[in-house]
């Protein structure tokens, strides 16, 4: 139970989602060996991105004891470092060994968005020079755990029904996949900002520059409006007038939570958006099944 903790499980439907979404999305019928596999590739790679995250925030000092975040199993001495290290490389050889087989699926492009994928979970906190410390981890939070996921999973699919590349398929039906696959990856820039928000005091007193810090409060605030409001914007793109654009409520709901949240009254808010992008996937899901009917 302690290593369940420790992987985040709250947080596994950031990479679950658009992924989900796409296999919905997508009009062909779906290799579900091919599904399985990309589906514990993604929550491989998430998983990883949380330990590595994990250990260098321990060693920054960014994670301490008592923080008003959820739990940090380094910065509580709950495990070791060594411990620590060696899940990390548990979890990398996870996603390997599904990525090995992904690529022989799928092809350069996989191969492409595999490594990236690794090499900006290690980026996020791991240098001096890290993504989350940059202030820019947002932009790579959308696209690999909303457009990128999911049109990774739609190529996938391409390849293993029609052993073809995606461009001589219908390629018209890549657009609804990746407007799906982005409001996922706005639900994912939610669950960050809320976590920066949350954070913004102890990120400025170890120099996080995050999106908060750099430009404040407010701001923070502002974008987080700005982003749930394209969330129906994307729905719309990807179905039309359709159940998935009420996503839009309780992530108005939830962005008036945040506003006037405190302390760990923000944990609840990171764990609502969750529950949103499965909210979402679930509109997906029961918008598809009344159109094959």
């Amino acid at each position: 139970m302690r290593w369940l903790r420790i992987i985040r499980p709250q947080t596994l439907f950031a990479s679950f989602c658009p992924v989900a979404v796409a296999l919905l999305t997508q009009s062909e019928p779906v290799s579900w060996p091919v599904a399985i596999v990309t589906i514990i590739c993604a929550l491989a790679l998430q998983i990883l991105s949380n330990l590595i995250n994990d250990y260098y925030d321990y060693r920054r000092g960014t994670d301490k004891k008592g923080r008003v975040g959820f739990r940090r199993a380094l910065a509580e001495g709950e495990v070791t470092e060594r411990q620590m290290l060696i899940a990390c490389l548990i979890t990398l050889g996870v996603c390997l060994l599904t990525g090995f087989y992904l690529v022989w699926i799928g092809g350069w492009v996989i191969l492409l968005i595999g490594l990236t994928a690794l090499l900006f979970a290690w980026l996020y906190t791991a240098t001096s020079k890290s993504l989350s410390y940059l202030g820019i981890a947002d932009i790579f939070v959308f696209l690999y755990y909303g457009v990128i996921a999911a049109c990774g999973t739609y190529y996938l699919q391409i390849s293993a029904l029609h052993q073809s590349s995606i461009a001589q398929s219908d390629q018209s039906s890549i657009l609804p996949v990746f407007c799906a696959g982005a409001v996922c990856g706005l639900i994912s820039m939610c669950v960050l900002l809320i976590n920066n928000l949350r954070d913004i005091e102890d990120d400025r007193a170890v120099g996080k520059r995050t999106l908060p810090v750099r430009f404040g409060r407010k701001a923070g605030l502002g974008l987080m409006l700005v982003v749930v409001l394209l969330m129906p914007i994307f729905a719309y793109m990807a179905y039309g007038w359709s159940l998935p654009m009420l996503v839009i409520v309780p992530a108005l709901v939830l962005c008036e939570t945040v506003r006037k949240a405190e302390g760990k009254k923000y944990n609840l808010c990171l764990l609502a958006a969750g529950l949103i992008n499965a909210l979402y996937t679930i509109l997906v899901a029961v918008n598809c099944a009344i159109l094959i009917k």
